[in-house]
């Protein structure tokens, strides 16, 4: 390849777990309330967590109001405890010989830090919702992105959402939805080291 290709990636389910739903059902078992409620919950907090509507703390806040037997500090330790690194993490330094690297996440950068900081100096820009104030899949958040390419360059982006992946398309980007097992590690591998 005579020129690098952007390779967007996504965080949650891509280079790091998802905490949900392990992290709903370990509240629900250990402090004994209801899975469906943390869920109603979990929905009605989401759209503002991840686009930075209300912070890190409000948000804890707001789960402790709501469900006051749940310890807080157990709470967050237990959410951090559950991201953790996927095989794809130990693939970025090779990928970034052949790609310049972004990571785009509907998260809390707070909560993504050390799945990051391993691989920093191999990235390119990071983009995440809750620090840009939008979310996947409203245009704007790609559109971030976007002006981190110089315009020449093919993308590929990987993220395990279908519904993530519709206006990532519609920019021209090339796109792969990562599946558990996975297979689409190895067609980034193809596709980059060919």
């Amino acid at each position: 390849m005579s020129k690098k290709v952007d390779l967007v990636l996504d965080i949650a389910g891509v280079i790091a777990t998802n905490f949900s739903p392990i992290f709903w059902e370990d509240l629900s078992s250990k402090f004994e309330v209801s899975y469906d409620e943390l869920i109603k919950f979990r929905k009605g907090v989401l759209e503002k967590l991840w686009t930075g509507k209300i912070k890190d703390e409000e948000f804890w806040a707001k789960l402790v109001e709501r469900f006051p037997t749940i310890d807080r500090v157990y709470a967050a330790t237990k959410l951090l405890s559950a991201i953790k690194p996927l095989p794809a993490l130990k693939k970025i330094p090779l990928w970034s010989k052949y790609a310049n690297i972004h990571l785009l996440s509907n998260h809390r950068k707070e909560w993504v830090k050390h799945i990051i900081r391993p691989v920093e100096d191999y990235i390119k820009s990071v983009t995440i919702s809750g620090e840009v104030g939008f979310c996947k899949p409203q245009v704007d958040i790609y559109l971030k992105v976007n002006s981190y390419f110089n315009g020449e360059n093919n993308v590929l982006f990987v993220d395990d959402q279908e519904k993530n992946l519709i206006e990532a398309r519609n920019l021209g980007w090339n796109t792969m939805l990562a599946d558990d097992n996975g297979e689409w590690i190895k067609n980034v591998n193809h596709q980059l080291l060919s």
